[in-house]
């Protein structure tokens, strides 16, 4: 557990007592300080009283005499679409609010560093689609070479949960909009922005806003090296913003869908092959294709990513390449599940926007697509560019019928639910095909989470084989 520093003696408030909020909790016991706890939940409330900590009801009037700091969990909002009532209590009182990545990084670095030969290191990653698989792919990488190296944040352990890191140590940290948007001390040694694609707009007021929270990782620390997926207007507008000029190689440059050129530091992908490129000559190169792991556009572009950061760690390319290839990929994100009678079965349950579902029916052909559910903001228009490889789509979810009318020009099913849509495609799946769950929807009108949809398709797939 990482002690959070600089509350000694101080009360803290922690609202919401879900993981991040618990392990909040305990981290400011361990610097000394008293955390008061408020869930809505009254069994979150048991729980927490169970661990010895104070419960408050933090809406009551006056409840922040004395409280020096608000820490708020990810999910509860703070301005859009409205604050949290305790959030705006506190704002009123003038209480300071934080989360636990802000913590997380104001108490990371101790005076034991000061023995250290080589002083640890914070990647940070973020963006819209692709940051989970980046962020594990150099978890992976580092932990291949033998590096000490702890994966946490957004998937993992909780940030405040992490051992103290050793001489030379890593940590990986995945950070959604939600938790980058309100960390008041936001420092990595080297930040990742992968892509942006519209979600999350009711909690950020929009797109601009929705980006705003992802900025603020390079904004407001400054890390010693950014890696800008540049495939989008945004990545674009912030690589220049950070960049002091073409040759400024803090900045590296990561596309997916264009050669980079220039005097700086890029990192692309063209055709499945990647290319390194530094002060306009070729410093590496890794054929993709082979690597199971790492199938389509989307990946390739997060296997650039991946390269970029643990370049920039001292690892060479060959070294990267061989790690590559031991990769098995993230359940639930272009997930190969079994492969039988000549036809593969893909599990992308983690597609639950547009654009993300774009990518993955982009990366494969002659698919047979399970998709729907608890449709976004904007619709599903999108999709129609990777329309062209789908065969025939089985809808789910609840309003099924009504998301199957949208899929113009392509053969659909109405299935309702995951069984009857995985036993109807693959009765008619042929050699060749692939049985791809790739939504572009929320879980949320059948399912607990993105997870449990995922694991009922893999379920129902491995039940029929």
């Amino acid at each position: 557990m990482i002690p959070v520093a600089g509350y000694e003696g101080a009360h803290v408030g922690v609202l919401g007592l879900g993981r991040s909020g618990l392990s909040a909790a305990r981290a400011l016991r361990e610097g000394d300080a008293t955390a008061v706890c408020w869930d809505d939940n009254e069994l979150a409330r048991d729980v927490a009283e169970a661990d010895g900590f104070e419960v408050r009801d933090l809406s009551k009037p006056q409840a922040f005499d004395g409280i020096a700091t608000l820490i708020v969990s990810p999910g509860i909002p703070h301005l859009y679409p409205a604050p949290n009532k305790v959030v705006a209590a506190a704002m009123a009182a003038g209480v300071p609010v934080d989360n636990d990545i802000g913590l997380f990084f104001r108490s990371f670095a101790t005076q034991g560093w000061n023995t250290y030969d080589v002083t640890p290191r914070v990647v940070a990653v973020t963006g819209s689609n692709g940051k989970s698989t980046t962020s594990a792919l150099i978890h992976h990488i580092l932990e291949h070479v033998g590096r000490d190296v702890q994966l946490a944040g957004n998937i993992g352990r909780g940030v405040l949960d992490i051992d103290p890191p050793g001489d030379g140590g890593v940590v990986v940290l995945e950070l959604s909009s939600y938790q980058t948007e309100l960390a008041r001390a936001l420092t990595p040694d080297v930040a990742v922005f992968t892509n942006l694609s519209p979600d999350h707009l009711d909690r950020h007021g929009g797109l601009g806003g929705y980006f705003a929270a992802k900025r603020r990782l390079f904004a407001e620390g400054g890390p010693d090296r950014a890696i800008i997926g540049v495939d989008e207007a945004e990545g674009l507008f912030l690589a220049g913003q950070l960049s002091e000029g073409p040759g400024d190689d803090r900045v590296i440059r990561v596309s997916s869908e264009s050669k980079l050129s220039g005097p700086g530091w890029s990192v692309f992908a063209k055709k499945g092959f990647l290319s390194e490129y530094r002060k306009g000559r070729q410093a590496g190169s890794i054929d993709l294709r082979p690597i199971k792991g790492l199938p389509g556009a989307h990946n390739h572009q997060n296997a650039c990513a991946a390269y970029a950061t643990c370049r920039t760690l001292g690892l060479a390319p060959k070294v990267i390449e061989a790690a590559f290839h031991t990769f098995g990929g993230l359940p639930h994100r272009s997930q190969i599940i079994a492969e039988a009678h000549g036809a593969t079965f893909v599990n992308d349950s983690k597609a639950t926007n547009v654009d993300s579902a774009l990518k993955a029916l982009q990366a494969f052909t002659n698919i047979r697509w399970i998709c729907g559910g608890l449709e976004k903001d904007g619709g599903i228009a999108g999709l129609k560019p990777g329309l062209r490889n789908v065969t025939k789509a089985y809808v789910i979810g609840r309003e099924a019928a009504q998301f199957a009318m949208q899929l113009e020009g392509v053969e659909t099913q109405v299935c309702t639910t995951m069984a009857a849509a995985v036993e109807a495609a693959m009765a008619e799946a042929e050699a060749g095909d692939t049985v791809l769950l790739a939504p572009a929807a929320a879980s949320f009108d059948q399912y607990d989470s993105f997870e449990r949809r995922g694991e009922d398709f893999v379920d129902e797939v491995q039940r029929r084989l």
